[in-house]
């Protein structure tokens, strides 16, 4: 009984070896590709979010891009771009407020208080902040929503600032 078991246990390995291979699994749908330093990636990326945008003028190594969203409009400034306006080393987030808040004293004591988002005043008193980032091949579509979520803070914080900056100072 046992060279029994012995000789269908030697038939049963004998026969698998000789079996014919399992066909591979068919291969996966690719992901479509998130190159963060490409304009058009962001433009989906935000077109997926409930935002609008579009490309408002390039060259010179540079893709400007106007964006609105349910909370307000801004712009991106995509830099250092190849000719074809895809593989940018930089973006920058920017909005100006209509409201002439704070004084250039205030802006440059803003400024020493935070550290990614930066106030400035345009040449007629409008008050301005901008959030930069460095953009590779490397950065993922997930690493680019918290860039984004990075400069709604800018926003909110600029906002709270900008309506009243002694009270700002004060920590109300």
């Amino acid at each position: 009984m046992r060279l029994v078991i012995i000789a269908l246990a030697i038939a049963a390995s004998a026969n698998a070896a000789f079996a014919a291979p399992a066909k591979p699994a068919p291969a996966a749908a690719k992901a479509a590709t998130f190159d963060a330093r490409d304009p058009k990636a962001l433009v989906g990326l935000l077109n997926g979010m409930d935002a609008k945008a579009g490309v408002a003028s390039s060259g010179k190594g540079m893709v400007v891009l106007d964006i609105a969203t349910p909370g307000g409009k801004f712009g991106a400034q995509f830099v250092q771009c190849d000719e074809t306006g895809k593989a940018c080393g930089a973006v920058a987030f920017s909005t100006a407020f209509e409201r002439r808040g704070p004084n250039l004293q205030q802006i440059n004591d803003f400024n020493r208080t935070q550290v990614a988002c930066r106030g400035y005043l345009t040449d007629d008193g409008r008050s301005n902040v901008m959030y930069a980032a460095m953009l590779t091949s490397r950065l993922s579509a997930a690493e680019m929503k918290q860039h984004l979520g990075i400069w709604q803070g800018c926003l909110a914080t600029f906002g709270r600032f900008n309506r009243d900056p002694a009270a700002f100072f004060q920590g109300s």
